[in-house]
């Protein structure tokens, strides 16, 4: 096996630790020798950076591992590069999170106005690394974990030469939450959508599709979710088994009122939780993943990148749900949209597979309602065009309204100034 170079970008994420353990799980079939781990905050990166060093070396690691604050020096001649980045960090997700209720609009990490504004500030610093990798790891592929994955990737793969698969450990959650309910791993599904907008439309066992024997209201429930149950007669219409996601759009008003109700926001919680978890990870005697990560909401996080790697490195020829480009695969979106999807993974990288039982309304005027938002918000974001985000706001299915959306761009511009130069530098 050849020795390989990883570079974490955004390794002062209390995850990271969750992909430590995937890189050694792995090892067997991974020779990864050198890993870099990068962050713009020093104390963070000293802690989770330090947990990671003992759990490599108390699994008998022999290879480097270096913290910087360098980018390019993380990013140099890397054969993975891994980016799990929040441009703002929990403040800016947290005004994500309340800015929009005061106009009676969801907030949300990557949903609605809150991941638009979550995108408005990452795409361009993802846009500059990515033009990093370019230079100094041409070869490289890029595995984006930096939330809202999709549109992340959307940018990504349409306007640079970098190599990029989008990944969300929604979809391996999804799948795991099948196997349990069908008792085995062996079947066949075929998974198609946006990230967080997405139905698995058929699983197969025997040739014969039992998707209608499953359709129930969870998918995977995801923790960073408020719990919401789906009556019968819904669960009949919706021709597939849903992301949890799609709860912000089939209850809206109900997870409004949760969001409203809520004694903290979501982020609030992820603060508390991470400031716990960070204190763990000081412990000298710490050498492992502590159980409690799991209160993050990550779970499966490191198997979905790491065995995506895995096929890429090994060519595997397996099977992984990513963000590609459409190519074809989904006959009513556009071959550049980027869509997430099952693929057929290789040294190639990942070729979607043809989508064949999504032929239905209800999924493709979502489907395509989403995708317009995506295009608009990830060129606002390039060009720091008002008009655009406007535009963006006002196609998504869960605003619309003019009096809300413009009320809420402007407060959210003006509150994410600092994030902004492609708005206020001009």
């Amino acid at each position: 096996m050849r020795e390989l170079k990883a570079a974490i970008i955004g390794a002062g994420s209390t995850y990271t630790p969750e992909l430590i353990e995937g890189f050694i799980d792995r090892k067997g079939s991974l020779n990864f020798q050198t890993f870099y781990l990068m962050d713009i905050d020093k104390e963070k990166l000293d802690i989770v950076g330090n947990l990671a060093e003992r759990m490599l070396k108390d699994k008998g690691f022999k290879g480097e591992l270096v913290l910087t604050l360098n980018l390019d020096e993380a990013i140099a001649d890397a054969d993975y590069i891994f980016s799990q980045i929040r441009v703002g960090g929990m403040a800016a997700r947290i005004r994500d999170e309340k800015i929009p209720l005061k106009y009676g609009l969801l907030g949300q990490e990557t949903t609605g106005v809150g991941g638009f504004m979550n995108a408005l500030r990452t795409v361009p610093v993802m846009l500059d690394i990515a033009s990093k990798i370019e230079k100094l790891a041409p070869d490289a592929w890029l595995i984006n974990f930096s939330n809202p994955s999709g549109i992340v990737a959307d940018a990504l793969l349409n306007h640079t030469k970098v190599k990029t698969l989008g990944l969300c450990n929604g979809p391996i959650n999804m799948l795991k939450d099948i196997s349990k309910t069908i008792g085995t791993t062996d079947f066949d599904y075929e998974y198609v959508g946006l990230n967080h907008l997405a139905w698995i439309t058929s699983v197969i066992i025997g040739g014969k599709n039992i998707l209608e024997s499953l359709k129930v209201s969870s998918g995977a429930k995801m923790k960073n979710i408020p719990a919401v149950e789906y009556d019968d007669e819904l669960i009949q219409a919706i021709p597939a088994i849903p992301s949890y996601y799609l709860s912000y759009y089939y209850l809206r008003d109900q997870q409004l009122k949760k969001c409203l109700e809520a004694e903290k926001s979501r982020g609030e919680v992820c603060v508390e939780v991470e400031e716990a978890l960070l204190n763990q990870y000081k412990d000298p005697n710490l050498k492992k993943k502590p159980e409690e990560l799991a209160l993050r909401g990550g779970a499966l996080y490191s198997t979905a990148a790491v065995s995506v790697v895995d096929a890429i490195e090994n060519d595997k020829n397996e099977y992984h749900v990513v963000n590609v480009k459409n190519d074809g695969a989904i006959p009513f979106m556009q071959s550049d949209d980027v869509v997430e999807i099952k693929c057929l993974v290789n040294k190639q990288g990942a070729k979607p597979v043809q989508a064949l039982n999504c032929d239905n309304r209800f999924i493709i005027g979502l489907m395509q309602a989403v995708k317009a938002y995506e295009k608009l918000t990830v060129s606002a974001a390039m060009n720091g065009s008002r008009s655009d985000a406007l535009s963006a706001l006002m196609v998504h299915p869960l605003i619309g309204d003019y009096n809300k959306a413009i009320g809420v761009l402007n407060e959210m511009l003006e509150a994410n100034k600092d994030y902004l130069p492609n708005f206020f530098n001009k």
